[in-house]
């Protein structure tokens, strides 16, 4: 999904290609090479995105095989194609040649690698991963360093964005977490072009297994926390650890930085084969680094660190304990990176406010804040963070759960609403091709009979977000959850216009005198 008031989405690939030749690739990915040279200028596994002299990756999927689209991809210009055994036959008869490898998926991220000159060799890079947190940090490490005059870029769910070195700003538009390998290293391409020095990435578990991250190794990465999601694509949480454990290997970092409040962080504190460094934020817990004090502020908080070279007082420009670990987190991968002293504490003290996770839209007389918050561990931490905050009255919750996604989180996470705020609405999130209403069913199916929660199911997101601020009283805090800083709902295979935040905060201006809901509040929707 796209950013509030970004400039206009470049494409994410160099202006001025280096290239390479098919015969120089082929010896590279150990095949046989087309018997006419051909010179390759871009990359792409998508036919609809091919441009005049790319090499298109036609690769299998779960259902099909890529190189059902060869003739569109030879149409719009493609020159060669990367694929396996089982769609050579079609690229030829597409009239493409075709270099064949036995895991096409994986030369892709090397062949996009070299046609685009190995371009995160040539930046620093920064990889966070984790269920949660990894937007949250990579976002205040790069304002931190536009604040300090650094030329840098982030990539990930918000989109990818860089402040080149003359200042100017940039957005590319890109659609996944971690990009697929040509995307990548094109984007990449293109911040080299524009002098950027660092780029931080959120790492995502499919990236890893799917090789989209591959030929780029990490100058630091980071490890969060690992809480229950996307079990539909790695069916365990073993799984999901192991993938996400990939990353924290010589092959794909020089040195980590590693959370280890939960078992997970622990372990692979333990099982990481390159330098490691940690930190903890809670008790009874041994780390490098240690968080002994949170003084919670109107809306942020002050935390005192002990570490190797003795403690210090760093400052959470968001509620909550993962706020606090978030920001320390930050703090060492910019010391990690060369970046350190009060400037670059202070600065990220300021720049912590990241859109979508956990910002207010409102504080008085009612607050309202957006959250990304879409796994139970996330929604818990959002709403225990909230209720703790000084001087809130009752706590209302607008929620979901996204379509085509982990069925099994969704009844927690309507027992995580109902447990810890006042007011519960379910809503749609993005629904995508899932039947709304069935959705809407699972969650509520969580929350117990004897809740003492006002609970309502609304299925437009909208109207549920307006519900809210009629219903919440002063001093009383809204929390919007599920999307973030998205500015788009996904409803079959339409995206429609959305944003949670000017939702709610027009929701807030027009809503009438708030007053205390009670049971006879509740709507034909109520359940």
């Amino acid at each position: 999904m796209s950013r509030l008031h970004e400039p206009a989405l470049e494409p994410p690939r160099p202006r001025r290609p280096v290239g390479v030749s098919a015969s120089d690739l082929a010896r590279v990915l150990g095949t046989t090479a087309p018997q006419t040279e051909i010179a390759l200028n871009g990359v792409t596994l998508d036919s609809r995105s091919v441009e005049p002299g790319d090499l298109w990756c036609a690769l299998p999927g779960a259902t099909a095989h890529g190189a059902q689209f060869a003739a569109q991809a030879k149409s719009l210009g493609a020159v060669l194609a990367l694929t396996d055994p089982a769609g050579r036959a079609r690229c030829e008869a597409a009239g493409l040649p075709a270099l064949v490898v036995e895991d096409p998926r994986a030369a892709t991220a090397l062949a996009a690698a070299l046609v685009h000159d190995r371009p995160a060799a040539k930046l620093t890079t920064l990889g966070v991963t984790g269920t949660n947190g990894k937007t949250s940090i990579t976002t205040a490490v790069t304002r931190t360093l536009h604040a300090l005059g650094v030329a840098a870029g982030s990539v990930g769910t918000s989109g990818t964005a860089y402040r080149d070195a003359q200042g100017a700003d940039h957005a590319i538009g890109t659609v996944r977490t971690t990009p697929e390998a040509p995307e990548l290293h094109g984007l990449l391409a293109r911040m080299v072009e524009d002098q950027v020095e660092l780029v931080s990435m959120e790492v995502s578990s499919h990236a890893m297994v799917l090789h989209r991250a591959d030929e780029v190794v990490f100058d630091a990465v980071c490890f969060t926390n690992l809480t229950q999601d996307h079990l539909d694509f790695h069916g365990t949480m073993e799984a999901y650890y192991e993938a996400k454990r990939l990353l924290f290997t010589p092959e794909h970092a020089r040195r980590a930085v590693v959370c280890v409040d939960d078992e997970w962080g622990r372990r692979l504190a333990r099982e990481a084969t390159i330098p490691v460094t940690t930190y903890a934020t809670r008790e009874g817990i041994e780390a490098d680094h240690r968080v002994r004090e949170i003084r919670a502020g109107d809306y942020g908080s002050d935390f005192t660190v002990e570490g190797p070279d003795g403690t210090r007082t760093l400052h959470a420009a968001l509620p909550g304990r993962h706020y606090v670990a978030n920001t320390l987190a930050s703090v060492l991968l910019l010391e990690a990176l060369g970046h350190s002293g009060p400037e670059v504490v202070r600065t990220l003290g300021e720049a912590g406010i990241v859109p979508g996770r956990m910002e207010p839209v409102a504080h008085t007389p009612r607050r309202g804040v957006v959250d990304y918050s879409h796994t139970p561990d996330a929604l818990e931490q959002a709403l225990e963070t909230l209720r703790a905050i000084p001087g809130t009255g009752r706590l209302l919750v607008v929620m979901g759960a996204g379509g085509d996604r982990d069925r099994t989180k969704r009844p927690r996470m309507g027992e995580v609403a109902a447990r810890l705020a006042d007011v519960v609405i379910v809503t749609d999130d993005n629904p995508r091709t899932e039947d709304p209403a069935s959705i809407r069913r699972q969650v509520l199916d969580g929350i117990p009979d004897a809740t003492k929660a006002q609970v309502h199911e609304v299925g437009g997101r909208g109207e549920a977000i307006a519900l809210a601020a009629a219903l919440a009283d002063v001093s009383d805090t809204i929390l919007v959850a599920g999307k973030g800083a998205e500015t788009g709902q996904q409803i079959g295979d339409i995206v429609h216009p959305f944003d949670d935040r000017l939702r709610l905060r027009d929701a807030l201006r027009s809503a009438p005198r708030a007053r205390t809901g009670t049971d006879a509040d509740r709507t034909d929707e109520g359940r």
